[in-house]
């Protein structure tokens, strides 16, 4: 990726040198790296429901009432048990005086989703309100409660911000086999992308709505959740590919890592095996094929996973 030299965004708070501790309960929406499940939501029957509500909020008008009935959700359900991450952030970078030119690369990623985000909305007369990103080390409390890196990044729907302990990064590359910027940035965008689902509603109604669900819907509609995030994030590729962002083999850089990260890849690493009714992110073809549709029409509507009857 050509992102140097580019604007960052000052809308990071680095908590890498902080303690952790234990934060309000609440749920979080993260990316899986093995090891555990994590209650989620699914099933749809009520999903063409989400996606209506999404054109009415760009329409101006607001359709909780409509699709709920009642107040906002509060955060969807927490991970469980994750393994742990083997490797720690590489700290020749951010220590001794020397250029942290990850956190660079992460603010610089930030600064661009906020202006793609930010242009998007304002084609619809709306106004985008961005994330906060955290870095941290090891561990962090957030409004959605205590996390280990082993729990991968996350976005908390509780104070509309995203964390991630940086050393993910090398867990990606060495123990994934997904390297390049492109596949770092990736995993960025897709929880910018669950952001952008708080914002518009659907997380607020997907958390309404699981509560009343079993185990097996929550995990089918979760996984349509997921996808749209990975759509969302193949949204902000097709626009910095617009502004030069992209070289040769960045876009297979992402696809790469969205395989890796896919539902039946991590099973057969993890455990031998695969559950499909355990699924609540997606297969690596699923996740790939949601991220390059994004990234192929550049637009929200095309990532309506709510009416996919594949899915």
């Amino acid at each position: 990726m050509r992102w140097k030299g580019r604007r960052k965004s000052s809308n990071v708070s680095d908590k890498r040198q902080q303690g952790g501790g234990f934060g309000f309960p609440g749920g979080r929406i993260r990316i899986p790296i093995g090891g555990g499940s994590r209650r989620a939501g699914g099933g749809m029957g009520c999903g063409t429901l989400v996606i209506v509500g999404v054109v009415l909020w760009f329409l101006g008008i607001n359709p909780i009432p409509l699709i709920l009935g009642g107040g906002l959700g509060g955060g969807l359900g927490p991970s469980i048990s994750p393994q742990n991450i083997p490797q720690q952030y590489d700290r020749e970078v951010g220590t001794g005086g020397k250029p942290d030119e990850m956190k660079e690369f992460v603010q610089t990623i930030l600064a661009s989703t906020e202006e793609v985000w930010t242009k998007i909305f304002q084609g619809y007369g709306k106004r985008y309100e961005p994330p906060r990103l955290n870095l941290f080390s090891g561990q962090v409390q957030s409004k959605c409660g205590f996390a280990s890196a082993a729990a991968g990044p996350f976005y908390c729907p509780g104070d509309r911000q995203v964390y991630i302990d940086l050393s993910f990064y090398d867990q990606l590359a060495n123990q994934f086999g997904a390297k390049g910027d492109f596949a770092q940035a990736y995993v960025l965008s897709h929880e910018v992308g669950h952001h952008v689902q708080n914002v518009i509603g659907i997380l607020p109604q997907f958390n309404r709505m699981r509560q009343s669900m079993g185990k097996l819907e929550a995990n089918k509609m979760s996984i349509k959740v997921e996808l749209q995030a990975d759509c969302f994030a193949g949204v902000w590729g097709y626009y910095v590919q617009k502004q030069g962002w992209l070289e040769a083999g960045d876009l297979e850089e992402a696809l790469v890592a969205a395989n890796q990260i896919g539902d039946d890849n991590i099973q057969k690493r993890t455990q031998g095996y695969v559950v499909p009714e355990s699924f609540n992110h997606g297969t690596s073809e699923q996740r790939r094929f949601w991220f390059r549709r994004g990234f192929e029409s550049g637009r929200i509507e095309s990532c309506d996973t709510f009416k996919a009857r594949n899915l």
